[in-house]
């Protein structure tokens, strides 16, 4: 986009005719992760300050999705999918083939620039992780998550997410 902005600058603090003419010249990637695995390494990552993964997901619940941390707010809330038509969505789990198709398309040499990536060892570690922290939360908190992340879990193919049970 021809226009010189300082680089902090949010696309809300343009235009309309800007923000068109900007989203139409950029190639829009989107990368998704499933929500609950986000709340997962949110935890691992000490992002709140509770005790154990089920008062964790109890603040987060409790903080709501306006008053929510971007480590876990909706995606659908953040990055506007209904609104902005993105020309990829990645997803987790599947970066080095989704990220290897990018970059040729982008005309670029796909194994120089490609680090290297162990989707399946990622994938089967997560499961196991999801699958013992999901067993710790109440069916309550469980019901309200799957409602918290309800447009995530609509909007994006998140098929082996517990959320979706």
């Amino acid at each position: 986009y021809p226009r010189q902005h300082a680089p902090e600058m949010q696309l809300s603090e343009f235009n309309l005719t800007e923000i068109e003419a900007m989203l139409g010249s950029y190639t829009k990637v989107l990368f998704v992760r499933d929500p609950f695995q986000r709340l997962i390494s949110a935890f691992l990552q000490g992002m709140g300050s509770s005790p154990s993964f089920s008062s964790f997901v109890q603040d987060v619940l409790d903080s709501g999705q306006h008053n929510a941390s971007l480590t876990w707010k909706p995606l659908v809330s953040l990055c506007q999918p209904c609104l902005i038509q993105y020309d990829y969505v990645v997803m987790f789990g599947f970066l080095r083939q989704e990220l290897g198709h990018l970059l040729q398309r982008a005309g670029l040499p796909v194994d120089s620039l490609l680090p290297e990536f162990t989707d399946t060892q990622v994938r089967w570690t997560y499961s196991w992780l999801s699958e013992q922290m999901f067993s710790e939360l109440s069916l309550q908190q469980k019901k309200q998550l799957s409602h918290f992340y309800r447009w995530d879990l609509s909007a994006f193919p998140f098929s082996s997410s517990l959320l979706t049970d």
